[in-house]
């Protein structure tokens, strides 16, 4: 990037960034919308990390940095609502973190910070009102991307609540995704081309204008069991990018972890221009934990029939203050990996295409 392209995109931040960073600030906190209208017809893959654990995120940074890459940090509701979820992180705690690494890694290329999966899972006013002060208490943190999930019901209230949850943010002028189609493995049931253009219609009937659509396409959240194999449906995947194209709408993939990256490639050619990376970083993280904690936080998932990803929000103060030598670890990793994802999603260089698209 010129010094005149960063200049440019400086000036562009949105509002409720610069009144979490100050004025002065250099760190380049984007609107997603920005980038995704930049990119809408380049084969590239932007990647967004669920940084469930903070102690990654200095390794991506410094990943993007060498790769002249835009990345994109979020937390879906479930992982950081205004309680902290079950990572033990509020939304304002989350771009204080990753600010504070921006800081330190003299980071200096442009992002976004994303709020993944803010869902509806049932028609109901309480249902509804949780997700819409998670996005203002996003919003107001500093948050510059939404995602609203309503996926989990029929249409009809997938569209209904969409539409009165993104009022706000077609006015705050930031970067939206949607979802049409519960993601849900092979055994889901794959989003149709017909449900996702009467989804995107519906939605600008009402004035809601969303840059990426995530699909169910056989993609699953988390770790893939011993043999199991990875069924993502990218001829459909194609199809759907293609029909909603005409909107400058593109694909938000979800659930890569797991997913062989020479596959992860061919992404980019069938209308992805998104992609979620989350369980890996917190597989980084608990591979560097000291063996003592992490055989507490297993022990704790045990006897509680949960998932060990909820006992981040258990540890997380052992986990905060693990010795530096682990958290080198784990950011020294998450930098190696960080980079083969870069490569792989074809955003090698996509800092600087989209600072000179920005700057015309």
């Amino acid at each position: 990037m010129t010094q005149t392209q960063q200049e440019k995109l400086l000036s562009l931040r949105p509002e409720n960034a610069l009144r979490v960073l100050g004025e002065n600030s250099k760190i380049l906190l984007m609107n997603s919308r920005d980038i995704f209208n930049a990119i809408l017809d380049e084969k590239i893959i932007i990647m967004a990390c669920n940084a469930r654990i903070p102690s990654v995120i200095p390794g991506i940074m410094r990943a993007a940095q060498e790769l002249d890459a835009i990345v994109a940090f979020e937390l879906a509701k479930t992982e950081g609502n205004i309680d902290g979820g079950y990572t033990g992180q509020t939304p304002k705690q989350y771009v204080e973190a990753i600010l504070e690494y921006a800081e330190e890694e003299n980071f200096t290329m442009p992002f976004f910070i994303h709020g993944d999966h803010t869902t509806v899972k049932k028609a109901t006013d309480d249902e509804i009102d949780s997700s819409a002060a998670l996005l203002q208490a996003e919003y107001e943190a500093g948050y510059t991307s939404f995602a609203i999930d309503a996926s989990h019901m029929e249409l009809p209230y997938n569209i209904a609540a969409t539409i009165h949850l993104a009022k706000p943010i077609m006015e705050w002028g930031l970067g939206l995704e949607v979802e049409v189609g519960e993601i849900a493995g092979a055994a889901g049931k794959l989003t149709t081309v017909e449900e996702s253009v009467t989804f995107i219609q519906s939605l600008r009937l009402a004035k809601v204008y969303p840059n990426l659509l995530a699909i169910s396409n056989g993609s699953k959240h988390g770790n893939y069991k011993p043999g199991e194999e990875v069924h993502i449906d990218l001829k459909r995947t194609g199809e759907i990018a293609e029909a909603i194209a005409q909107w400058k709408v593109a694909i938000a993939q979800h659930g890569i972890t797991g997913t062989p990256l020479n596959l992860v490639g061919q992404f980019a050619d069938y209308g992805i221009r998104k992609g979620n990376v989350g369980t890996t970083w917190q597989n980084i993280a608990h591979k560097h934990l000291p063996a003592d904690l992490f055989e507490a936080m297993k022990k704790w998932s045990e006897e509680n029939n949960r998932p060990i990803k909820h006992a981040t929000r258990q540890f997380k103060k052992e986990i905060d203050s693990i010795p530096e030598e682990n958290k080198k670890a784990t950011a020294d990793e998450a930098y190696i990996v960080a980079k083969e994802f870069i490569e792989a999603f074809r955003a090698v260089g996509s800092a600087s295409i989209v600072a000179e698209k920005l700057s015309k």
